[in-house]
């Protein structure tokens, strides 16, 4: 029991490890300072306890956006994509030529699988390694994944329209800049001039920082779902015939997302489309890395390099024509 315990205790330390990484670090931050710019700055423009639409303002931005939007991150980071594994290889043995053999794991890759270099494992169903949640995003996450992405845009967009009514509002009410305040008629705007909250300069430039992150987050944050929304509901209309698409955008979706939260399957078998066969999509990677390796190039190694991306010290020349590859 103690063994186990300390088993445990250690597993968490080393996915804790996870934290200290510039990608959470960043991704965390600019949750932290979206979230609390936006309290704030909703309780000076629309306050939460003098109307219902204030109040429901106010817990949406708490309850809904900043929980759900860090549940669903650190189940992507922490839950992970689930790894192959070690060892592993089919029931029927005469399956293993349909597969492709990882060195590293002393595995067959699983449909789907792929090995990360990162992760220094084979991946189930890997769509690529985020380096904002410091970890794979893949079988058992992409839910998690996805609908963090979903919901760090829409709370991002929720913050930004606070934070573009509390600079008109506080500009129309009176402008402070610390040494002095100019008071305008509030008649208008129906406002009690006593402020909740101090609004200055140093508050009006947290605030407009504060939209500068939460339009840069939508735009970035957006661009990624829509990406991913495509991969989760993709019909491929070509020759080759992609046989874990269900040929339906909602049979696709309910392959990712369900009730209970947990992936179907056990992310080394899928169901697939009828006619194909369980190692389509393995036989198709072996023909295309036969394929590869004709096309490929080969390099003369002459001196032993670190892999840095801007090599200033091996000369201009080689400083523009490095290699676009994250081959070792």
């Amino acid at each position: 029991m103690a063994t186990f315990c300390s088993v445990i205790k250690f597993e968490n330390l080393q996915e804790l490890k996870r934290l200290c990484h510039w990608g959470p670090i960043i991704a965390l931050g600019v949750i932290a300072t979206c979230s609390t710019m936006a309290m704030i700055d909703s309780v000076l423009w629309y306050r939460p306890l003098h109307t219902t639409g204030g109040s429901v303002n106010f817990i949406m931005l708490i309850n809904y956006w900043t929980v759900m939007i860090l549940y669903n991150y650190f189940s992507a980071m922490f839950v992970g994509p689930g790894f192959v594994p070690l060892g592993w290889k089919p029931e029927n043995s005469q399956n293993t030529m349909y597969l492709q053999y990882c060195k590293v794991c002393q595995a067959y890759k699983a449909p789907c699988s792929h090995h990360c270099r990162k992760c220094n494992r084979c991946v189930m169903k890997m769509d690529h390694h985020c380096p904002w949640i410091n970890n794979c995003c893949g079988y058992q996450n992409h839910a998690s994944f996805t609908l963090f992405l979903l919901l760090a845009t829409l709370g991002c967009i929720h913050a930004a329209f606070i934070f573009v009514m509390t600079v008109y509002t506080q500009l129309y009410n009176r402008l402070s800049f610390g040494w002095n305040t100019v008071k305008i008629d509030m008649s208008a705007a129906r406002r009690d001039p006593v402020q909740i909250v101090p609004f200055g300069l140093a508050a009006f430039a947290a605030t407009l920082f504060a939209l500068g992150l939460a339009l840069g987050t939508t735009i970035a944050v957006g661009m990624l779902f829509f990406i991913q929304k495509k991969i989760i509901l993709r019909i491929k209309h070509e020759v080759f015939v992609f046989p874990y698409d269900m040929g339906s955008r909602w049979r696709n979706f309910k392959q990712v997302f369900t009730w209970s939260g947990v992936p179907k399957g056990d992310g080394l078998e899928w169901p697939i489309r009828e006619g194909c066969h369980q190692y389509s999509l393995t036989i198709e990677q072996l023909k295309q890395k036969v394929d590869k390796r004709v096309r490929s190039v080969h390099y003369k190694v002459i001196e032993d390099y670190s892999g840095a991306c801007c090599p200033l010290n091996e000369g201009i020349k080689t400083f523009f024509t490095s290699p676009c590859t994250e081959e070792p």
